[in-house]
């Protein structure tokens, strides 16, 4: 972990953000006193459920049947 004062965080910001996005963490100081610290950007971890919408859902028998002839006009611009 680096500290660096202030003034310094200013003038670095840019090669202070690269070390920060490679893993390093960087507090800064005032006075020679931690007042904050940049760490890397972790992106939230979105947990799946599964089964949500069981039971919510009905899909009628014939799901996989053969189309209407209207339908099918419709897909073919008629």
């Amino acid at each position: 972990m680096t500290q660096v004062n202030i003034h310094e965080a200013k003038t670095h910001l840019s090669r202070l953000v690269e070390e920060v996005s490679g893993g390093a963490e960087v507090v800064i100081a005032k006075e020679g006193k931690p007042v904050a610290r940049l760490v890397p950007m972790v992106p939230a971890k979105r947990v799946r459920k599964l089964g949500m919408l069981k039971g919510k859902l009905r899909v009628p028998d014939d799901f996989d049947g053969p189309l209407a002839a209207k339908v099918i006009a419709s897909f073919e611009g008629h």
